[in-house]
């Protein structure tokens, strides 16, 4: 790959037209779908006003669906849970082909391996219309990860799919989903395996104030010296809570910590930059303060990391290996128990 690659990145805000309240499973298949095409247009007529080098679009957190607000998993799963080798996916692969460009987004997402749960994937589609990646959110509040199925979840996909980077003629692209942004290990994870350029889908709650997340978005891009494309809903609609009150805010940061373009409020093609891989490159093998990654002593780490497994994992498996989907309790107790131990341990 020449390292001298220059192209625009579009972190494109685009409203979430939740289905919670769709009666039927047909109709939120059919609003997803309308979602899809809405946001081609939007891609292909946004490449036109800014450029054709446009080469990557990032879309919001779970812009097809919203999230669960009270539907059981199984229903969510049934509502709104993509099927891997399902028609959202290849409608989405038809829109990166109609603009050209490489797509990176998230989605709840089924898997037959694990029936019964769902995921939050992050995935890109190439403009091939392809899905070259698929990230598997790690650490979440109130959905499924890999590591509630742990030893399963190793036993189908292997280690290489836990922490994914895609090699591409655009660079090295990882994906972190939306409050992982605030854990500086899921990026160190992505940097220490490649990673150049964060596609980060996120449905916030911004601020003219420094929010954590836009805070975090900057330190992860000067700890591991990597771009950041950050997307964030532009409102969710059709749900019970404000429509803005997760809005605007999408943005575009260098290796440096620059922000080189952020949003406003409502739908914008507004965070858009340029992504310069040879600035990027060149700063990575620039002996330095400033250069992070090559002054990290990784194994000092090591010891403060082992033995301090205060959640654990395969909390969904059951014992004969089998997937078990959470009750609505799940959650809150597992954190509750990890909260005991963390005190326990002198740790809070």
């Amino acid at each position: 790959m020449s390292r001298d690659v220059r192209y625009m990145a579009l972190a494109l805000q685009v409203t979430c037209h939740a289905v919670n309240r769709c009666a039927e499973i047909a109709a939120a298949r059919s609003r997803m779908m309308d979602s899809i095409a809405r946001i081609q247009d939007q891609i292909i007529a946004s490449k036109r006003f800014i450029g054709p080098d446009v080469r990557l679009v990032v879309l919001p957190e779970y812009f097809l669906t919203g999230f669960p607000m009270g539907e059981g998993p199984a229903l969510w799963a049934q509502k709104a849970a993509l099927a891997m080798d399902g028609p959202e996916y290849a409608a989405l692969g038809q829109a990166a082909r109609a603009a050209d460009c490489f797509i990176a987004g998230n989605a709840y997402e089924q898997d037959p391996h694990f029936p019964g749960l769902y995921f939050q994937t992050s995935f890109v589609v190439a403009p091939q219309g392809a899905v070259i990646l698929r990230y598997r959110r790690l650490i979440s509040m109130f959905a499924p990860s890999p590591y509630d199925v742990w030893d399963r979840y190793l036993s189908v996909y292997g280690k290489d799919a836990v922490f994914p980077v895609v090699e591409t003629e655009i660079g090295r692209l990882a994906a972190i989903a939306s409050e992982e942004i605030l854990y500086p290990e899921i990026a160190r994870a992505h940097a220490l395996r490649g990673a150049e350029i964060f596609v980060h889908s996120s449905s916030e709650v911004a601020s003219p104030l420094a929010t954590p997340k836009n805070v975090a978005k900057q330190a992860r891009a000067i700890e591991n010296l990597a771009y950041v494309v950050s997307a964030n809903s532009a409102g969710v609609a059709d749900v019970s809570i404000p429509v803005a009150s997760t809005d605007a805010s999408s943005k575009i940061i260098d290796h440096r910590g620059q922000i080189l373009a952020e949003a406003g409020y409502g739908e914008s093609m507004a965070a858009f930059a340029p992504i310069d891989l040879g600035a990027l490159r060149a700063w990575r093998r620039r002996p330095g303060m400033g250069n992070m990654i090559s002054r990290l002593p990784l194994a000092l780490f090591a010891d403060a990391y082992a033995g301090q497994e205060a959640q654990l994992r395969n909390g969904l498996l059951n014992p004969d290996g089998s997937p078990s989907a959470p009750d609505p309790a799940f959650y809150r107790e597992r954190q509750l128990r990890v909260i005991e131990r963390l005190d326990q341990s002198g740790v809070i």
